[in-house]
């Protein structure tokens, strides 16, 4: 479904029955606790039965309940404040284990990346960044981590790497102000998406630089002025964002970029392993 569900909600509003008007209601209103329900306690929260909140999503065009809470899900990653990430999480792991319920939400996250990652655009990104002529950088927020990150190691890879600053929205425009045709802008950013960073891939690409987008799926805003948008799922820790499958994709793509180096590659880490010995960068561990 492409337009918003609480749209087409309001707009069937007319013909819901008594309960379903009920549901309707409940998620206009609270879509922030609704989107984390199950079928069963959703039903009871609103005085319905559980088959009649599953009707409810057929009405609504949906093959079941769980595809209206994927939608529900999708559309709310973006729209959530601090404040209600917190108020959703604290219902989504009630009474569970903090440690357990959150690793184990990341390795559900790393495996369905696994499964949902188009290969085709990953093996192109590659390939693009290592025939660039510069590497353009950019994250900001909780994505500037995962910028600095990749950044670290592309300049350990490449002698063309530029981490865009991102203080203000000048600086970044500055930054890329020479950027064009054969460059690569690599943007990161996961809901909640930074507008800052569409405005600057949007401008590389008028510029004709090959952009590739690090995100969470196809729907988000950095997906359509990408050249390449390569996804990994993300998830909300509270008013955390938890960024576990991104940072193992930056290491997948990481590795496939050095493999293509490998022969250079090998010269600079021999350079380097000798000037961090002389200058004692690393503690050398007695065993």
């Amino acid at each position: 479904m492409s337009r918003d569900i609480l749209t087409v909600i309001q707009e069937n509003m007319p013909t819901f029955s008594k309960g379903q008007k009920r549901i309707a209601n409940y998620i206009l209103e609270s879509y922030d606790k609704a989107t984390f329900m199950t079928a069963s306690k959703l039903g009871k929260t609103v005085n319905v039965s559980e088959s009649t909140v599953v009707r409810f999503a057929s009405e609504l065009g949906f093959d079941g309940y769980p595809s209206m809470q994927k939608a529900l899900q999708k559309m709310i990653r973006n729209r959530l404040t601090s404040v209600q990430r917190i108020e959703v999480s604290n219902d989504r792991i009630g009474d569970h284990d903090v440690l357990g319920s959150v690793l184990q939400s990341d390795m559900e996250k790393i495996r369905m990346t696994m499964e949902e990652i188009d290969r085709q655009s990953f093996s192109s990104a590659v390939d693009a960044i290592v025939s660039a002529r510069k590497i353009y950088i950019l994250g900001v927020r909780s994505a500037a981590s995962l910028a600095v990150f990749l950044h670290f190691y592309c300049n350990l890879i490449f002698e063309n790497v530029v981490l865009v600053g991102a203080n203000t929205a000048s600086e970044v425009f500055e930054n890329l102000v020479r950027v064009g045709p054969g460059d690569v802008v690599i943007g990161i950013s996961f809901p909640r998406y930074s507008s800052r960073t569409v405005q600057a891939m949007t401008f590389a690409r008028n510029q004709g630089a090959t952009t590739i987008a690090l995100t969470d799926s196809e729907s988000s805003p950095l997906a359509p002025i990408s050249s390449y948008a390569l996804t990994a799922r993300s998830d909300m820790a509270s008013f955390v964002d938890s960024l576990v499958a991104p940072l193992s994709l930056i290491n997948a793509l990481l590795v496939a970029v050095s493999r293509k180096q490998n022969k250079d590659l090998s010269e600079t880490f021999r350079t380097l392993e000798d000037i961090w010995d002389e200058y004692g960068v690393y503690e050398k561990v007695q065993e």
